[in-house]
């Protein structure tokens, strides 16, 4: 995804979006060989010219208006995040050579808050779900919340991942829509390049989803675990953008107060009491690392 394969991002993202509109939209069936809309139905449904919307889609027009991106946007029965991804990528400049990005670094003050935590799980991803910090109750629910990680690739590419979460399938379709929400227009940047890379090569399921090109920032939920010590665990998880940064966000996880989940976090988190009130940290501690049987 270089900076020339990028010309035609806008092209890209409305045949995939017009592939994933149901024909039944259209005024005319007809015989398909296509799944999704034809060219022609978006453009009617838009109000606008076949000529024009295949010029569009083929990237030899570059400045559609506002009103015109909007039309297409109801045809393709995009939401609100949708298409504002729609007219952001539509909008974008030529990408300009990029300075080496700075060491993303969490600042003090939300590095001792979440380590003040010891029943809640947290954790600081960059914009890219780079892990930059966590506490050590979040490392002991998955190694792979351990700084130095990066969620996307760890979701689609460890076995692990699959064993720990019992809704993984809904966990990595929720997962890329939400990268591509933090990113935005921002498609050619080396870091996502490269994680895209990665994963388009190695998982079939990742390139599935992101040639969908769907766009959701879903910053609340439940995910459903199978952890090695706790057992089965319910938490409801918060997404919280940290002012002044370039997309960090701050990951919690909590349980139903009074619940099973709730008794067994807790449980969880005073077999690592130790290592969080020395300061030594769950992750350092071999012996008791995650994976380990209960004693």
């Amino acid at each position: 995804m270089t900076a020339a394969a990028d010309a035609n991002a806008l092209g890209r993202y409305l045949r995939a979006r017009r592939e994933l509109v149901r024909p039944d939209e259209a005024r005319d069936q007809g015989h398909r060989r296509v799944p999704g809309l034809r060219r022609e139905e978006v453009a009617f449904l838009a109000g606008i010219s076949s000529d024009y919307y295949n010029r569009l889609e083929q990237g030899r027009d570059k400045n559609p208006s506002e009103q015109v991106l909007r039309s297409i946007a109801r045809a393709l029965q995009l939401d609100e995040e949708a298409t504002t991804y729609l007219l952001e990528i539509a909008t974008r400049k030529s990408p300009r050579r990029k300075r080496p990005r700075k060491p993303e670094k969490v600042g003090d003050g939300i590095r001792a808050l979440i380590d003040s935590w010891p029943l809640t799980p947290a954790y600081v991803h960059g914009k890219y779900m780079d892990v930059l910090a966590a506490n050590s109750l979040a490392i002991v629910l998955s190694p792979f919340n351990a700084p130095g990680r990066n969620g996307i690739l760890a979701a689609f590419l460890e076995r692990e991942m699959r064993e720990l979460h019992r809704d993984w399938e809904d966990m990595t379709a929720r997962v890329v829509p939400y990268l591509r929400s933090v990113v935005g227009a921002d498609i050619e940047d080396p870091r996502l390049v490269e994680i895209v890379g990665e994963l388009s090569l190695r998982s079939e399921r990742f390139r599935t989803l992101w040639a969908r090109q769907d766009v959701k920032h879903k910053t609340t939920g439940t995910s459903l675990l199978q952890h090695p010590q706790a057992g089965a665990l319910e938490l409801h998880y918060e997404k919280l953008l940290v002012p002044g940064t370039d997309g960090q966000t701050l990951v919690t996880y909590h349980a139903q107060p009074g619940s099973p989940s709730e008794e067994r976090l807790r449980l969880l988190a005073s077999m690592y009491a130790p290592d969080h009130v020395s300061g030594t940290g769950a992750a350092t501690d071999r012996s008791r690392a995650p994976g380990r049987t209960m004693p």
